[in-house]
């Protein structure tokens, strides 16, 4: 498993067209991705999990990554956030 930081830069945090881009982004990958924050878990393939979090910019989430690809899965992810989902 892959575990690491990420900061929420985009100004509307991860709500509507940013949440989109990180479930398009996930869903290739055979790898279970999960987003924690505050103790609470979603999803990073399901609309729903991620808008449900309530994400807002400027706040720091953990995303885990588990599966037989999760080093790819691992740098898509953290590539969409550092480009600040450009």
């Amino acid at each position: 498993m892959i575990r690491f930081d990420v900061d929420v830069t985009v100004a509307s945090g991860l709500h509507a067209r940013p949440a989109s881009m990180l479930v398009n982004r996930a869903k290739p990958y055979s790898s279970v991705i999960t987003l924690v924050r505050e103790g609470k878990r979603a999803d990073a393939k399901s609309i729903l999990g991620v808008m449900g979090l309530c994400v807002k910019a400027g706040e720091r989430i953990t995303i885990e990554v588990d599966g037989e690809d999760e080093q790819i899965a691992a740098e898509s992810i953290k590539e969409l956030f550092v480009n600040q989902f450009a």
